[in-house]
């Protein structure tokens, strides 16, 4: 392997540095890399015999579920990261949907899905994904929590819920989240891009991102259109015929037309108060973050998370989210393909 790069073990000892304990460095590392190296499903079973060699799964376990480090200061020295490394021109935020069988994993319910179209058993998380023009990442999670968990401490207690988490808006999620990564974090912030069509009402959303002063391209319905009140400075646009698509892993993603029906073009909102933005642009970041998002699932195992609890929930989509950031920032090296064409990973053995 060269000498030279970001190699995993550095990287890693970086944005786990507020781990107490070294035992949680090494696991958290060692997790990463099978999410990043194991083919197929990423099991805990399988990152053991891959990385490891040995049977650890009962360390991986104790370390995913249970060990109670802090998720927040791991996505924020990630997001400081590739703040410096992609300069972020939008933060997208986008519906992650985990199905599940039965109903004991954390937030589980049978529920209609916006972004599928039908109901699913499954559970809902909201990513916000940094995307620049070379690439994105997802850096703050949130689980939606159904109603019907409000009101079930069997299921509470058992996924380990805590008391302040109940069902709420997205739109709250969303400021909870932004207001996190520029206050807490001290990020620079950039324009808010985001489907909105599953919220009932804009107008918190809207209200709320402009007491923020912050730009943003929100997606609405018609119906949404017509509802919003007088005392919020948005302007309606029409998406442009063809937007941008991006191209990652080699393949454009086409996985969302944006065409609400025959003939019809997506409707968005734009703060009115700020320059026209430009439009195909942000919506090819859009673009790009959900195809950052298919591609966090297929090779880095975003799916996998085999456990039930809220802390687990949280702990593996962080750690997936250090696994495509660390991809991320070896591609923008330019030098992490061997002659094969594939990764060079810089990763090391752990016997």
């Amino acid at each position: 392997m060269k000498s030279r790069g970001t190699w995993l073990t550095p990287f890693c000892e970086d944005v786990f540095s507020t781990f107490l304990r070294s035992d949680q460095r090494r696991w958290g590392e060692v997790y990463v890399q099978g999410l990043v190296s194991v083919p197929g499903r990423k099991s805990i079973r399988r990152i053991s015999d891959h990385v490891v060699g040995r049977p650890v799964d009962q360390c991986l376990q104790q370390f995913v579920n249970q060990s109670p480090w802090d998720w927040a200061p791991v996505r924020q020295r990630l997001a400081q990261l590739l703040v410096e490394a992609i300069r972020p021109k939008a933060w997208v935020l986008e519906e992650v949907v985990f199905p599940k069988n039965g109903a004991n994993s954390v937030g589980v319910a049978r529920q209609f899905v916006h972004s599928a179209g039908r109901l699913v058993n499954c559970q809902v998380g909201l990513a916000l994904v940094l995307v620049g023009e070379h690439g994105g990442c997802p850096v703050n999670w949130r689980l939606l929590l159904p109603r019907s968990w409000d009101e079930d401490p069997d299921r509470r207690g058992r996924t380990r819920l805590p008391h302040h988490e109940r069902s709420k808006p997205r739109w709250r999620h969303l400021l909870e989240a932004i207001d996190e990564m520029v206050i807490d974090w001290g990020l620079p912030p950039a324009p808010i891009v985001l489907d909105a069509r599953a919220t009932p009402r804009a107008d918190p959303l809207l209200a709320g991102l402009a007491e923020r002063g912050l730009p943003y391209l929100v997606r609405v319905t018609p119906g949404t259109l017509a509802s919003i009140g007088p005392g919020i400075a948005a302007r309606p646009l029409l998406e442009p015929v063809r937007p941008r698509l991006h191209a990652v892993a080699g393949r454009p993603y086409e996985g969302n037309r944006w065409q609400a029906g025959p003939g019809a073009r997506p409707i968005w909102l734009a703060d009115g108060r700020s320059r026209l933005p430009d439009l195909a642009g942000l919506v090819g970041l859009r673009n790009r973050a959900a195809a950052e998002l298919t591609r966090a699932s297929a090779e880095s195992g975003l799916q996998h998370f085999e456990g039930r609890s809220f802390p687990g929930w949280h702990h593996h989509v962080t750690l997936v989210s250090v696994a495509h950031g660390y991809r991320l920032l070896r591609g923008l090296e330019g030098d992490v393909l061997d002659g094969k064409g594939s990764e060079e990973l810089c990763l090391r053995p752990h016997g």
